[in-house]
């Protein structure tokens, strides 16, 4: 006799639960109540024959054995999920879901996507911008780009780039006065920093040995890096860049690098990051090959 299939409702229910960690959640995402949430949870579990949720008080935890269920049922879900939306989707309108910094899509990824779209036109990238941590189990996302040091949860990660800083300007800083021919001068000159980068400039100025002799703190602050960026390509100061975010305005000189001293952060970097809990689309991984080869070419020309 074959074994048969669990109760589906039950099952549908036991994974929104174990995605919210939270049965309230779950029974507004399903559109019943908490209560025959419950009763879903307690038919599963009695057609398992063993508890998948330990409860507490105003908690509820996934048991070993739920957590090992729920991802197996996580993959099958989107699995149903993603084949759903191919089916129901137009088939000349294939969708991959990113979410990188604000930074990194103006000044990086932005500018190359376009060549992606005319070699693979049929695959439509919607890209969004946040600061919020990822989590794939709640978010509808394929990818994500984020700063780190590559040992996220349940990722796969893929390295994109070095993470080298250094001070750049317009080059019309370097012969206007007060000058710019050692760091030290750098007292003398507004400093662009980044909000989201507050530390930046005191560890490059800690790194060359200049920390006391110029504020790490002073100058303009701007809320993002490229912010910061625009502003030092319009002459009003010196940021400190990731080098692998301007090598266009140094390739084609809008700014420069004053000084040849590099600080490098290693393998705390920027990464490609993709779900682990569930297989790779096809469209996804085209895509993924593409970002690494771009991300390899930037390293190339820097």
């Amino acid at each position: 006799m074959k074994d048969r299939l669990p109760p589906l409702n039950a099952v549908r229910a036991f994974e929104a639960v174990a995605r919210h960690s939270s049965i309230t959640l779950a029974a507004d995402e399903l559109n019943v109540t908490p209560g025959a949430v419950s009763r879903q949870i307690r038919s599963l579990e009695e057609y398992m024959e063993q508890p998948l949720f330990t409860r507490g008080h105003r908690q509820i935890t996934l048991t070993p054995a739920g957590r090992q269920y729920f991802e197996a049922v996580a993959r099958i879900i989107e699995q149903l999920r993603s084949a759903t939306r191919n089916l129901k989707r137009p088939p000349e309108r294939r969708q991959i879901k990113v979410r990188a910094y604000t930074t990194f899509a103006m000044q990086w990824l932005i500018p190359r996507l376009a060549s992606f779209h005319h070699d693979h036109p049929k695959i439509e990238v919607l890209l969004s911008a946040s600061l919020d941590p990822v989590d794939f189990q709640r978010d509808d996302l394929d990818a994500a780009i984020r700063l780190g040091a590559g040992d996220w949860p349940n990722c796969n990660c893929h390295v994109l780039s070095d993470n080298l800083l250094a001070p750049v300007c317009a080059p019309a800083l370097l012969t206007s006065p007060p000058g710019l021919d050692a760091p030290t001068q750098l007292a003398r000159h507004t400093l662009l920093h980044s909000l989201a980068r507050p530390d930046d400039w005191a560890c490059w100025l800690q790194a060359i040995g200049v920390i006391g002799q110029v504020d790490a703190r002073a100058g303009m602050s701007y809320q993002s890096s490229s912010m910061a960026y625009a502003a030092a390509v319009g002459g009003q100061g010196v940021a400190m860049a990731q080098l692998f975010l301007v090598e266009k305005e140094l390739r084609e000189g809008t700014l420069v690098r004053p000084f040849p001293q590099v600080v490098d952060k290693g393998a705390y970097t920027y990464y490609l990051l993709t779900p682990a809990h569930r297989p790779e689309s096809a469209d996804m991984q085209v895509f993924r090959h593409w970002l690494l080869e771009q991300a390899r070419q930037t390293r190339g020309e820097a």
